[in-house]
Formats: C-alpha cells, structure tokens, sequence
C-alpha cells in the first residue's frame, strides 16, 4: 500500500507505522523541512467515509489553534480531488516516538499520575483556548520512552457548547452528556480522562452509559468499586 503515495511531492515515505478506523499513518520525511513527520492518509472509498474526512479536517484545523507541548502538531493537510469532489487526503503530523497507553503496562502509580498530570495539563490548554477533545482514551496517549506524552486524535474536537447531531465516543470512557447528547465541555473531558485513568489505575473500566452487554445481547449490570477497592495496594486517596 506504501507505494500508492511514494511519489507524493515534498515526502519520502519510511514504512507504515499504524492504521485506524479508514487510515493509514505513515512514517516520512517532510524533504523541505528536514523532519521526520507521522502522514495520515484517508481514501473516500464509501458514503460513510465523509464522517473520517470531517474528523480529518477537524484535526488539522484544531491542531493549528493549539499550542502546546502536550497536544501534537499538524503540519499541513492536502486534498486530492475527482472531478467534483476529494478523493484522498494526506494530514502531514508531528512525529512523536511512542507507545500508546494502552500499551504500557508496566507503568508505577507514580508514572500513571504523572501521565495523567501531563495529560491534564494538555486538556487544560485546548479548554483555555474554548474547546474540548471528546475522545480521552488510552489508545489516544502516547508516551515516549522518557516518559513525555502527546495528545492525539483531535478528529472529534468541538467548541464548548456544541450539542453533536449524534452519539460520539469511545464506550467504555464515554461521559453521560455524550450519550444524551447534552452541551459538551471540559466536564466532558474531566469525564473522559478520569475513566481512562481508572483503567490505568485497575486494568478495569468504570461504568458508563453505555453498558457492556452479555452473549444474548442483554447489559450486564456493573457494581460500581472504588479504585482502592478493586486492586488492593492503591491508597485510598487515590480514589
């Protein structure tokens, strides 16, 4: 698949480094710049691909709005038009050599608490400038070998305010206003990045709105734990 955009002017591609819902993301060389960059590309291959490319068009735009180390960059976005309408994109992103958070389990409480100050502190800059991610969730943390951390994934990113005209969300992080389809606001993240640090915590999801369901297709009902109560060596202040 590499090389349907090897030729693309201005990046030399080095391998594929991921794929996500309708993308690939790419390792490159921006030539001009001299960096190494992380290039997604979508194709338009159905009706529903329309929603990927708003959600790519959002990222980029909010990426140009935010500042911060935290929050990763994106350098430029291209589209590719058929006639009438855009057939690929390609969104040029900071590079950030990492793991996801999903994938770093041998994490002390100590590292988990710093992430999540790092994180916080991320979330807090994109409230400052008047918007919200929506989407907090493990595999949207990256963390370096150092221990810095990047937010990514800025696809579902909105104003403060904004009532989405449908559900969005990861289930198992998702906040109540989400499902209700309620004003989003920093709640929503505070919401978002306390179930995620929950998992970091216990290997376990809190309860959400939307309940996992068993073999027959009915919820299963969840007692809610504390933290301290489902893995015994966490402080109770922690929860």
């Amino acid at each position: 698949m590499a090389k349907d955009i090897l030729d693309v002017g201005g990046f030399t591609i080095i391998k594929r480094i991921g794929t996500g819902a309708r993308s690939t993301i790419y390792l490159a060389t921006d030539e001009e710049e001299g960096i190494k960059v992380a290039l997604k590309r979508v194709i338009f291959e159905r009706p529903e691909d329309k929603r990927v490319f708003e959600q790519v068009n959002t990222e980029y735009k909010m990426a140009q709005l935010i500042d911060n180390l935290y929050v990763r960059k994106c350098y430029e976005l291209r589209k590719m038009r058929s006639i009438f309408r855009v057939k690929e994109m390609l969104l040029s992103m900071e590079y950030f050599d990492g793991k996801n958070l999903e994938d770093c389990s041998t994490l002390s409480l100590g590292d988990v608490l710093l992430v999540f100050r790092m994180v916080a502190s991320g979330l807090n800059a994109m409230h400052q400038h008047g918007f919200v991610h929506c989407d907090i969730k493990p595999n949207n943390i990256l963390i370096s070998k150092s221990g810095s951390i990047k937010i990514i994934d800025l696809g579902q990113s909105c104003k403060i305010g904004t009532v989405k005209p449908r559900i969005q969300g990861t289930p198992d992080y998702i906040a109540p206003e989400q499902v209700r389809r309620k004003p989003l606001g920093p709640k929503t993240d505070i919401f978002n990045l306390g179930a995620t640090m929950f998992w970091a915590l216990t290997g376990k999801h809190a309860p959400t709105m939307i309940p996992k369901k068993n073999k027959i297709g009915l919820p299963i009902v969840e007692p809610r734990r504390a933290p301290h109560e489902l893995k015994k060596q966490l402080p109770t202040g922690i929860s």
